[in-house]
């Protein structure tokens, strides 16, 4: 279902796959720094989930301001909140590259406002966390994810140049909130690792991304 997400005097396009039968809870997922809603990881990540019955809400913001992306990450958790078609009890924000900073920036700006962190927001995953520029290691871009209270699934590539493997498990080391790592072996930023095709590497962190999910959601209701 195509929808538009009213933002400023803009409007945010965005994409709603809706599972046959009714879900709890939603995943809202946006794109990098390049390309948009349609990017094939995206693509792939929101028919699985459809397809174990999770909602997915996919939004494309153009815009390379981290504050800009962050406030149209804002407008459509708040749609989705308010959103009369589709209750949800929680929602997971999700994000590949820069998408997923945007996520974790909402987050801090809510527990800044101390508004409970917003109950509504389960917790976050993360496709490809840009961790430092390339070859940049000294400047690491870890302050709002100290911020982060709830759970949290990074799923990196081993060989990712914007996200070297010992630094991102220094900073999960330090982050209050629960989290876990599932490291793509030999990936790059893009996630693309030499010898395996896209659908067989997609196949691993769907699967990584829906069973992190279901024990989030069981958890919360044992």
């Amino acid at each position: 279902v195509k929808v538009k997400i009213p933002f400023g005097n803009k409007y945010l396009d965005a994409i709603f796959s809706v599972p046959e039968k009714k879900s709890t809870y939603g995943v809202i997922l946006t794109h990098g720094a390049g390309g948009d809603m349609n990017f094939p990881h995206l693509v792939s990540l929101a028919a699985y989930l459809v397809s174990h019955g999770v909602l997915c809400l996919r939004f494309t913001c153009k815009g390379l301001n981290i504050a800009y992306r962050t406030k149209a990450f804002k407008t459509v958790v708040e749609y989705l909140k308010l959103s009369d078609d589709y209750k949800l009890s929680g929602v997971f924000l999700a994000g590949r590259s820069m998408g997923f900073r945007a996520a974790a920036s909402v987050i801090r700006q809510l527990s800044q406002n101390d508004d409970d962190g917003d109950d509504f927001i389960q917790g976050l995953v993360c496709l490809s966390y840009p961790l430092h520029r390339p070859k940049l290691q000294s400047k690491l871009r870890d302050e709002d994810l100290l911020f982060i209270r709830c759970p949290v699934l990074f799923v990196s590539g081993s060989a990712d140049e914007m996200c070297e493997k010992k630094l991102l498990e220094g900073v999960a080391s330090k982050m209050k909130a629960p989290k876990k790592i599932h490291w793509i072996d030999k990936a790059n930023h893009g996630m693309a690792v030499k010898g395996r095709t896209t659908d067989d590497v997609m196949e691993e962190i769907n699967a990584q991304v829906f069973s992190w999910l279901r024990e989030n959601v069981e958890l919360e209701h044992e």
